[in-house]
């Protein structure tokens, strides 16, 4: 949780009245943070100086500490995902909004009609290095000194914060009065980069700035290896083709704010699209309150590599709509749907009862992006109402805690498949996509592979929709061992499914590979029928197998994985009908090229949950779906 340092008496002259230590920090509890410390600047120096001197260190620290202010600071712990309530203005209207002395301000972009906007250009060339930005326009904005070091706070803490250490978002915040748009984002070599950065008197160029950098500063020579090895740098110029800033590392001088700054220009420049939105919004939401007509931004329209224009930042709020009776459900309380609503505006999230007096309309403004999910929804019900408030009771129902049957089932193949002379291996859920596909000669149809997005490395880029890729990568880096080299893992499959709650699920399978200067097709072949013989499953046209609630059977089939003639589908036999459940066979030639082996491997993949059940040969699991 990042903690926040904010002066007592600003804070309590934002709240509008004077608590004791006791009280406010009753209130920070009843809001779900915490107030951690009770210091000083001064006091904080002092325990900085005394761990030096232990140390052995020097007494630089002394006159620091005589002469810092003895001014009161909270220490207050914030939930990390709150970036709201980084800075002293968050946290003063959050409380406000909750003790109801203060309404939900209502967000809005400045009406431009007739007004140009303020225009951003991105080239091409950034997706080498940093390939989004997005800015905003904070007009009329009243500086006074301690407004602007949270303005400057702020960003450092979401800096450390949401945006990585900067790898994923940085923030530049210029004087509007000092630049010229349109503005453009290019990236080009570092020796053709040339300015004066903040703080310094001198020109330099931006492979001179790093080293710079790296020999001389701190505090910036951490963020110097986001970029340090790109072929080109990130840098913004105005129309005048004056730096702004060599993002993520340092903005220009000409630009710098300060006090007697009015017009505020900031660009968030990203890895991340989303997360760049998200913290333009927190900033100008928060600081937007001092502009000359409070929580108004003015847009600027940023035009993409593409040529596609956007307006930024978004500010509408998002809906949402629940049931009161879900929001019961999950706190374990009986609220009236009016006291759900109330409770939900003290939180800043607008709610709306229907005319059933259940069905709930939320509004969450562009605060709250930590609201994802109808269940953070009722979170801050639950906040609002106070935990406290939750009546103790026994639970209406008695469980016993054991193992799902599903693990179950799957330890015992384990072991099983140990001594049928198979070695286990666990692999990586992660695959890139051609080994999910084009390695196994498999057609990608996007609706199978679940992708990751912005992934960070290409071997990682979706979730593999089946293990036979990962056993194969695993033979060919065992190639040398002595042959032949049988391997299994039992694991799970990850499946688009739009019928799942998250548009995902997962398959535990059973995968074995057996490697020899023979095809061994026979070896997998009777793997298959002992694994259904220790789960008791018959096969179709043995005795008795049709009282059986599952039995199997396998007939040709023609995955592109597999040698053709030389490979079967293995089916569930169940009510009303039969479904596949695996397949097993030779592996195709092209598929062993692929994965660079040089030995014919038999392969054989199973779904195993239809066959898990009891003694009673019930299912424990829900019916295969169609």
């Amino acid at each position: 949780m990042p903690t926040v340092g904010v002066n007592r008496d600003k804070l309590f002259e934002k709240l509008g009245r004077v608590y004791t230590d006791e009280e406010f920090d009753q209130l920070c509890f009843e809001y779900g943070i915490e107030l951690d410390d009770v210091t000083s600047e001064k006091e904080m120096l002092r325990k900085e100086l005394a761990s030096a001197v232990a140390k052995g260190g020097d007494n630089r620290l002394a006159a620091e500490a005589a002469a810092a202010s003895e001014e009161v600071i909270y220490k207050i712990d914030i939930p990390a995902n709150r970036y709201d309530m980084l800075c002293v203005e968050g946290i003063a209207r959050a409380l406000n909004i909750f003790r109801g002395t203060q309404p939900a301000p209502e967000y809005r972009l400045a009406d431009m009609a007739g007004k140009p906007l303020q225009q951003m250009t991105v080239k091409p060339e950034t997706a080498l290095v940093r390939p989004f930005v997005v800015c905003a326009v904070l007009r009329g904005v009243t500086f006074d000194a301690a407004r602007y070091n949270s303005f400057i706070d702020l960003q450092d803490k979401l800096h450390q914060n949401l945006c990585r250490q900067r790898t994923l978002v940085a923030i530049g915040t210029h004087d509007l009065a000092k630049i010229q748009g349109p503005f453009t984002y290019e990236a080009l070599p570092p020796e053709e980069i040339k300015f004066t950065p903040l703080k310094q008197t001198r020109e330099f160029n931006a492979k001179e700035l790093m080293q710079y950098y790296l020999d001389h500063d701190q505090k910036l020579k951490k963020f110097v290896p986001i970029i340090h090895s790109a072929v080109v740098y990130p840098v913004i110029y105005d129309a005048n083709r004056t730096v702004l800033s060599l993002p993520p590392i340092i903005n220009g001088q000409h630009s710098a704010i300060s006090l007697d700054t009015k017009d505020v220009f900031i660009e968030c420049t990203a890895t991340d699209l989303t997360k760049a939105k998200v913290v333009l919004n927190t900033v100008v939401t928060m600081f937007s309150e001092y502009c000359s007509q409070p929580f108004v931004v003015e847009p600027v329209e940023v035009t993409d590599a593409f040529g596609n224009k956007t307006v930024y930042p978004d500010l509408s709020c998002r809906h949402m709509d629940l049931t009161t009776d879900y929001v019961n459900s999950l706190l374990g309380v009986n609220l009236p749907g009016p006291d759900i609503a109330t409770l939900l505006n003290k939180m800043q999230v607008t709610a709306s009862l229907g005319p059933d007096g259940k069905a709930l309309s939320v509004s969450v403004p562009p605060t709250r992006s930590d609201v994802l999910h109808a269940c953070d929804v009722a979170e801050d019900v639950a906040i609002a109402h106070g935990y406290n408030n939750i009546a103790t009771r026994i639970p209406p129902t008695a469980t016993q805690g054991r193992e799902l049957p599903l693990n179950q089932v799957t330890e015992l193949l384990r072991s099983e498949l140990a001594m049928a002379g198979f070695t286990e291996v666990l692999t990586w859920a992660l695959v890139s996509r051609a080994e999910n596909f084009d390695h196994l000669r498999r057609p990608d149809d996007g609706n199978t592979a679940v992708e990751i997005g912005n992934p960070a490395t290409a071997e990682f880029e979706v979730c593999r929709s089946s293990l036979l890729s990962s056993a194969l990568k695993t033979l060919a880096a065992n190639k040398e061992n002595a042959l032949p080299i049988k391997l299994f893992e039992v694991s799970d499959a990850i499946l688009l499914d739009s019928a799942a709650a998250v548009g995902a699920r997962n398959e535990r399978r059973l995968v074995a590979v057996y490697c020899a200067k023979e095809s061994g097709f026979e070896v997998v072949h009777g793997l298959l029928n002992r694994v259904m013989e220790v789960l008791g499953v018959p096969y179709k046209d043995e005795p008795g197998a049709a009282a059986a609630p599952v039995s199997y059977h396998w007939a040709p089939s023609s995955d592109p994985a597999l040698f053709p003639g030389r490979q079967a589908a293995v089916y569930a036999s169940t009510c009303p009908a039969d479904k596949p459940v695996g397949v097993f066979g030779i592996v195709h030639p092209e598929v062993l090229t692929a994965f660079e082996l040089p030995y014919p491997v038999s392969a054989l993949e199973l779904n195993i949950e239809p066959f898990v059940f009891d003694q009673f040969y019930q299912s424990k699991l829900e019916p295969l779906s169609n």
